[in-house]
């Protein structure tokens, strides 16, 4: 690669200052002139019908407008599988039975208080065996298609259609997949050792700071403008217009600064707000609280996985048989597949037998939380591979380099890898010094896990617009939302195609009205997709800057290059022209030439999946079972490091979710599908001292296609912390525990059935 001077370089995120100072705008600060807000009066029970919704004293409260039930609203609302309403029939507790509008946030609570609704409840569906059931009942009345959309949007592998699945099934199982290969009987007839475990997760929320918010405006020609936290503006748009009848043209959707999504914020709530608007005629505010957040958000599903895996002495794996089981709650379109396909993706599996179920139950739908699928697969897989090399008495990581996919190797789905780093994360990892003084760190008290994790990655068309301003400036258009600091990564690909630095470039998300398409922001696909549009786009526009100057200048433009904000013979610095002057001659008064506005556009085919390899050293108190991770190492390939300091972020903070999953985080629903982690204080997230010192060690396997050879990084640093610390656990407690999260309850068991054994 050539000399460069912007990408590759550690540049300060351009939207740091205003969101460290408190000085950015979000949804819920918006106030519009006439504006209502609303607040949502929910179903007690996780399914009922409902019968009668009295709204006559809380009309009667001052500063109360409206009370909307689906009936008052467009009737998409309540056909949807994820609608946050429900029309007749409650099918999760904490789902909206209606909407209070009122002047005030206080007017619309005591109004919520005042909502009188008759229901009769009905049978619970609540866990994952009886979602499974033949002889459970169907979690509603009245069953509905379910979408697997989102999920499509968040990598290119879950459009790929898997074997039908024979396996009887019962009502409730919406969606089945069946990847086979070779023939599994005679791969663990072949085998010297097998082992077989099952593991289980439990629901997890994506824990982001700023809850689910969105604003819809009426304009005076009847058209809607929606402000909305959300990751995928286009889609947005598409799904509110569908809602409330209006053509796409007439919904223009503006992507506010999201304050965290990690894919639970594709689209959930705007369709009923904009409906509500419609209904009432005027905007409407819906801010959920923390506690609407988490019943009635998208959270991750909850999950069963069984797998077994057998393997010769000298360290050839032989046959994998697994089943995955997905609790989608009452939406449908959980992460199955693509949970499939990973956690028969990591390895060569001659021989292999993969069935899943995803299973409705009354809970809220399920969403996408990062990585989806990817986290539950491979603690299964991972566990299992570790479990695998001790029984062999192999080392753990020299059999997993033994047995890791390489480029051209199958995966579940019969398509073949690309090139990806896993090999080389591994080897890095082999020479890292946490590896090599393992046996040190097991001397002081501690247990060593390493597991691996990888994702595919997405792929989805995009354009983007570099146009040059009047004052000489540049500045790039995009669609894409700005939710992790890609708008800083695409001004150092934009710089680099100039000849400047970051700061010089101007990249700001437009509206949908104004912006070039642009996909959601979630499956680690924007800078890979997005990315080389912007590059080329700059490189469009500094043909038409060059061309202008040429004429300007007299000059061959191959003769020229771009040097400090200007146009230059090449050599020769007393010719330059100003970029501000070539603004003039293209924008100006009677100007000659066109005004420089370059476009670029991908539709990139072939996805880069990254592949990351991690370790962990943790220490545990012996009389509470507390686990606490003192070390941890994260290798990742990252294609390119367009800007390390911004990809080394993204490894800190998926690793730190990564512990969430392994450690501290699961939703909790009793018999009757009550949550009972509805708040803050019950729901665990990992704080600041939880998380150790984490070293990053970039691995770099250019992808073909992304700029620079950049690839997506958002979601590998995600997937193996759960299984790293569980495989620590097991390396310092030799108990192997399976379920997720691993609480200090159940480790301080694993230690008192461990020592009473012992005793015997």
């Amino acid at each position: 690669m050539p000399e460069l001077r912007a990408v590759g370089q550690r540049v300060r995120r351009n939207d740091a200052p205003p969101k460290l100072t408190g000085q950015e705008r979000f949804t819920g600060d918006l106030n519009l002139p006439g504006m209502l807000i609303a607040r949502p009066v929910t179903s007690p029970y996780a399914h009922a019908r409902i019968l009668a919704v009295d709204a006559t004293r809380a009309l009667a409260v001052p500063g109360v407008v409206s009370v909307l039930t689906a009936h008052d609203l467009v009737a998409e609302l309540s056909s949807g599988a994820k609608s946050p309403i429900a029309a007749d029939e409650a099918v999760y507790a904490g789902q909206f039975v209606a909407l209070v509008l009122a002047d005030s946030d206080a007017a619309a609570q005591d109004g919520v208080a005042m909502v009188e609704v008759d229901f009769e409840p009905l049978a619970v569906v609540n866990t994952l065996d009886e979602g499974l059931d033949p002889a459970s009942p169907h979690i509603r009345e009245t069953r509905q298609e379910t979408n697997d959309e989102e999920a499509a949007m968040h990598n290119s592998d879950a459009t790929t259609q898997a074997e039908e699945n024979d396996q009887i099934v019962g009502p409730n199982v919406s969606s089945s997949v069946h990847f086979s290969r070779g023939d599994v009987v005679a791969g663990f007839a072949a085998s010297d050792a097998t082992v077989e475990l099952t593991i289980e997760s439990l629901t997890v929320h994506q824990g982001y700071l700023e809850p689910q918010v969105c604003l819809v405006d009426i304009t005076p020609l009847g058209n809607l403008t929606v402000y909305t936290s959300t990751q995928a503006a286009f889609y947005c748009r598409t799904r509110v217009a569908e809602t409330v009848g209006m053509p796409v043209q007439n919904i223009n959707v503006v992507p506010m600064p999201v304050g965290g999504g990690f894919g639970g914020k594709f689209v959930l709530i705007e369709p009923l707000v904009a409906a509500a608007a419609v209904a009432s005629g005027r905007p409407v505010l819906l801010r959920y609280s923390r506690m609407d957040d988490f019943m009635a958000g998208n959270p991750a599903p909850d999950c069963r996985i069984t797998v077994k895996l057998g393997a010769t002495n000298a360290g050839d794996i032989t046959a994998i048989e697994s089943r995955l089981i997905f609790d989608t709650g009452s939406g449908g379109g959980s992460p199955l597949q693509i949970a499939a396909i990973l956690h028969g993706g990591y390895y060569r599996f001659p021989n292999m037998e993969l069935r899943g179920h995803e299973v409705l139950t009354n809970k809220p739908g399920a969403g996408a939380y990062r990585a989806p699928g990817a986290q539950q697969a491979t603690f299964a897989i991972e566990s299992a591979i570790d479990e695998l090399a001790r029984k062999l008495e192999l080392d753990p990581l020299d059999f997993r380099l033994r047995n890791c996919a390489v480029e051209g190797d199958l995966r579940p789905n019969g398509g073949a890898w690309p090139r990806i780093g896993l090999k080389e994360c591994l080897e890095a990892l082999k020479e890292h010094p946490a590896w090599r003084d393992r046996d040190a760190a097991r001397a002081a008290g501690r247990g060593v896990g390493i597991a691996v994790g990888g994702w595919p990655g997405g792929i989805e068309p995009a354009t983007a617009v570099c146009r040059l301003d009047a004052n000489g400036k540049l500045t790039v258009v995009l669609g894409s939302v700005d939710l992790t600091g890609t708008n800083t990564t695409f001004a150092q690909i934009a710089a680099e195609t100039f000849g400047m630095n970051a700061e010089d470039i101007a990249v700001t998300t437009a509206p949908t009205d104004a912006a070039p398409f642009a996909g959601g922001t979630g499956g680690s696909k924007i800078t890979y997709t997005v990315g080389k549009a912007v590059q080329k786009a700059a490189e469009d526009a500094l043909r038409q800057i060059l061309a202008v100057a040429s004429e300007a200048m007299e000059a061959s433009v191959e003769d020229l290059e771009v040097v400090d904000g200007a146009v230059q013979v090449r050599g020769v610095p007393g010719s330059a022209i100003s970029l501000k002057d070539i603004a003039g001659r293209t924008m100006g008064f009677a100007a000659r030439n066109e005004p420089v506005y370059g476009t670029g556009s991908t539709a990139i085919r072939d996805s880069s999946p990254g592949f990351a390899a991690h370790l962990v050293e943790v220490e545990i108190d012996e009389i509470t079972g507390e686990t606490r991770p003192v070390r941890y190492v994260a290798v990742q390939d990252v294609g390119f490091a367009i800007n390390p300091a911004e990809v080394e972020a993204q490894i800190h903070g998926g690793v730190a979710q990564g512990l969430g999953w392994a450690l501290y985080e699961g939703m909790i629903y009793d018999s009757d599908g009550q949550l009972l982690t509805a708040t803050l204080m019950d729901y665990a997230l990992p704080r600041a001292e939880m998380i150790p010192p984490i070293e990053t060690v970039l691995v770099e396997v250019h992808s073909e296609h992304g700029a620079y050879g950049a690839k997506g990084i958002g979601e590998p640093p995600a997937i193996p912390g759960a299984a790293a610390v569980g495989n620590a656990i097991r390396d310092l407690t030799g108990q192997r525990l399976l379920n997720l999260p691993i609480r200090p309850e159940a480790v301080a068991e694993a230690l008192w059935q461990r020592t009473s054994a012992a005793a015997d």
